[in-house]
C-alpha cells in the first residue's frame, strides 16, 4: 500500500497579529509546520506534500530547510475542502492518504500508524482521528448513532445537545484516495461559514470509522498568542518529565526552555536561564548554565558551560568553559579544553588540554594540544575580502596581547613574545620577539591642550 500525506498549512491566523502564516508560528523555537512534519517523516509516508497559501512564500522558505517537500497552492481560503482539493496530484498516486494540520504540532507517529491499522482493519473509506477533552469549544464534535460514528459537526452549526460532546475531531483524517478524489468534487459551502468543509467527506464517503487516540493533546492547536503560549508551556513541560525520567536534574525549570529534539545523558544538571535548541547532544555528568544558550552542538561528558553561547559545534569530555564565552560556528574543543571569560572561537579546532584564558578571539584556527594563550591574544583571520587560517602547533605558548595575522603557523613548543603582532611563521622551539623601539617626547603640546579642554 502506498501512504501520502497531505499536511494543510495556508491558513493566515488573523487573530495571531502577525506577518507570517500560522503555520510558522513557534513551539519551543520549532514552527508548528515543523513538528507535524517530524511526526510524518516519522511514521514513514510514501509522499508528504504541504498545501500553502497566504504568504506561501514564507512557507515554502522553511520547507526548504527540509528538503524537498512538494507544495500545493490553495489561491483563496475557501476551507480545509478546498485545499486538500490542490494537492490531487499528490492524492491520486497513493491508495492511502492522510490529512494533517499544520497548526496541530502535537500529533505523534503512535497516533498515525494505530489509526492506519484501524482504517486498514475496518475497511473504511475515512477514517477520523479523535480525543477526548475536558473543554471541547472550538473544536468540531464527533456525531455518534447507537455508538456507531456517522458524522463530524463544526461548533457553530451543532444542535444545544451536540455542542455538549467532549468526543473532538483533531482534524488528521486517513481516507482511501480514490474515495476522497470522488467526493471532494461534491462537496458545498452551505453553512455558516460558507466553506468547503473536509469534515462533510466523512457523510459523502459513508462508510466512515474513528479512531480515538491515547493522547488527547493532539486535538490542541494556536489560533491565539494566548493558546500559542500554553502549547508552548505543554510542550516545555513535557520535554521536562522525559529528560528527568532519563536521569537529568533541575534546581529549578525557571528561564530554562530545551527543545523536544534534545538529548541529555544522566547526572546533568541544567541551571536556569538556559536555552537547548536543535539537534543537540549532551552527554552524562555535566553542568550546563546558568545563563547558556546551546544550539545544535554535540557535547561530551563532565563539560561545564557557565554563561555560554554555542552553536553548531562540538565539544569533547572534560571541557569547561565560561563564563561570557562564545562558540561560532564550525568549532571543535577537543578533550580537557579550558576556556575562560570573554573568549570568541569561530571555525577552529581547538586540541586537548589547551588554555584560552580570557580576552581572546579566535577565528579560522587549527590549535595543536597543550598550547597557552596569554591575555588578549588575537587571530587577524580576514584582510576585507577573504578568510585565511592561522595554524598552532602543540604546546605553543601565545603571550599577552599577540596578533597572529593570517596566513601564519606558528610551530610546536615556539612562544611569541608579549605584544608582538606576526605575521611571519615563527619555527618550532622558537621565541618570536616584535615590538617598536620606544621613542619618547617630552613636553608634547597636545597633552596640555587636552588638559586645558
Amino acid at each position: 500500500m502506498t501512504t501520502g500525506c497531505v499536511i494543510l498549512a495556508g491558513g493566515e491566523g488573523k487573530r495571531m497579529k502577525s506577518e507570517r502564516p500560522k503555520v510558522l508560528c513557534e513551539v519551543l523555537k520549532k514552527p508548528m509546520l515543523g513538528w507535524v512534519l517530524d511526526a510524518a517523516e516519522e511514521f514513514g509516508f510514501d509522499k508528504i506534500g504541504v498545501v500553502t497559501g497566504f504568504k506561501r512564500e514564507l512557507t515554502e522558505d522553511y520547507l526548504k530547510t527540509r528538503g524537498d517537500i512538494p507544495t500545493f497552492f490553495q489561491e483563496k481560503q475557501l476551507g480545509t475542502g478546498d485545499a486538500v482539493k490542490q494537492a490531487a496530484a499528490l492524492i491520486s498516486d497513493t491508495d492511502c492518504v492522510c490529512v494533517l494540520c499544520g497548526d496541530a504540532p502535537f500529533v505523534d507517529a503512535e497516533t498515525l500508524g494505530k489509526s492506519l491499522e484501524l482504517h486498514k482493519a475496518s475497511g473504511a473509506g475515512v477514517t477520523v482521528i479523535t480525543a477526548e477533552i475536558a473543554d471541547p469549544t472550538g473544536y468540531g464534535r464527533i456525531i455518534r448513532e447507537n455508538g456507531k460514528f456517522t458524522a463530524i459537526r463544526e461548533q457553530k452549526d451543532c444542535s444545544p445537545e451536540e455542542d455538549k460532546i467532549c468526543e473532538v475531531n483533531s482534524g488528521a483524517y486517513w481516507f482511501d484516495s480514490k474515495a476522497l478524489l470522488e467526493a471532494l468534487p461534491k462537496l458545498t459551502d452551505n453553512n455558516a461559514n460558507g466553506e468547503f468543509y473536509l469534515t462533510d467527506c466523512v457523510e459523502i464517503i459513508g462508510n466512515a470509522a474513528a479512531y480515538k487516540s491515547e493522547h488527547p493533546d493532539i486535538v490542541l492547536g494556536a489560533n491565539t498568542r494566548k493558546t500559542l503560549l500554553e502549547l508552548n508551556e505543554r510542550a516545555r513541560q513535557a520535554v521536562f518529565e522525559r529528560l528527568m525520567d532519563d536521569g537529568v536534574s533541575f534546581t529549578t525549570t525557571d528561564g530554562i526552555i530545551i527543545g523536544a529534539d534534545v538529548k541529555i545523558g544522566a547526572d546533568t544538571l541544567i541551571l536556569p536561564n538556559t536555552i537547548i535548541l536543535g539537534k543537540t547532544e549532551i552527554g552524562k555528568g555535566c553542568e550546563i548554565g546558568a545563563n547558556s544558550y546551546i544550539e545544535n552542538c554535540k557535547i561530551g561528558d563532565n563539560v561545564t558551560l557557565d554563561n555560554v553561547k554555542a552553536c553548531d559545534s562540538i565539544i569533547e569530555d572534560d571541557v569547561k568553559i565560561g563564563p561570557f564565552a562564545q562558540l561560532r560556528p564550525g568549532t571543535v574543543i577537543r578533550r580537557g579544553v579550558k576556556i575562560g571569560d570573554f573568549v570568541e572561537i569561530k571555525n577552529s579546532d581547538i586540541g586537548e588540554n589547551t588554555a584560552v584564558a580570557h580576552l581572546t578571539y579566535l577565528g579560522d584556527s587549527d590549535v595543536g594540544r597543550g598550547v597557552n594563550f596569554g591575555c588578549g591574544c588575537v587571530t587577524a583571520n580576514y584582510d576585507g575580502v577573504h578568510k585565511f587560517r592561522t595554524e598552532i602547533g602543540s604546546h605553543a605558548f601565545i603571550g599577552c596581547n599577540t596578533n597572529l595575522i593570517a596566513p601564519v603557523k606558528i610551530g610546536e613548543n615556539a612562544t611569541t613574545a608579549a605584544g608582538s603582532t606576526i605575521t611571519k611563521e615563527v619555527p618550532a622551539n622558537s621565541l618570536a620577539v616584535e615590538r617598536g623601539q620606544t621613542r619618547i617626547i617630552e613636553n608634547w603640546q597636545k597633552n596640555f591642550k587636552r588638559k586645558k579642554k
